[in-house]
């Protein structure tokens, strides 16, 4: 028997943050992964918004804070090297190609996409949030992917005869040996 779980109980945190020119369907993306809708008629975002949900991974309780920003207009080799000036060098990063459902209007080819990714270490996925496509994949890819670095961690700190485990709700984890290992692996595609 499943034990009840408010929405505030988790055992992880984990924040995503969507970014990207404005009109390449972020917010749909966001909108298809936590509530399964699409709004064709959907308006540009102002500022920021972010929705939650939460997954189960090896029995513990994971929860996706994901935050949508409004759209800038830039390339993505930019937003790249913006977020590897900005944040933490060895962060988790997924290219998704959205809007795979209109073939016949593709502005980057699925091969240019995967060469961009592999390139740059980073994941890549092809998804259509009109149609569901690879949504739930992308979003799931990730936070599978950050949960096994806290895995990987609390395992060789527990190989040197140490009691220490996967850190507790609200502690501020620092990823930067764990994750580069995940750059190393390439890039995952549908």
């Amino acid at each position: 028997m499943a034990r009840y779980r408010p929405d505030d109980e988790y055992d992880y945190l984990f924040k995503l943050v969507l970014i990207g020119d404005s009109g390449v369907g972020k917010s749909n993306l966001l909108s298809r992964f936590i509530k399964n809708e699409f709004n064709l008629e959907s308006k540009s975002t102002i500022g920021v918004e972010f929705a939650t949900k939460s997954l189960k991974i090896d029995g513990k309780v994971v929860k996706a804070q994901i935050w949508d920003t409004a759209g800038q207009e830039r390339n993505v080799g930019r937003w790249l090297k913006e977020l590897r000036e900005h944040t933490d060098p060895n962060i988790v990063v997924m290219l998704i190609g959205n809007k795979s459902d209109l073939r016949h209007l593709v502005s980057v080819s699925t091969d240019d996409g995967k060469a961009f990714a592999e390139e740059e270490s980073v994941y890549f996925m092809e998804a259509s949030a009109l149609d569901a496509t690879n949504v739930e994949n992308a979003f799931t890819e990730v936070i599978n992917q950050i949960y096994k670095v806290f895995s990987k961690r609390a395992v060789e700190a527990g190989s040197d005869g140490s009691t220490s485990t996967l850190p507790s709700k609200g502690e501020t984890i620092n990823v930067n040996e764990e994750s580069s290992i995940l750059k190393r692996i390439g890039c995952c595609s549908n």
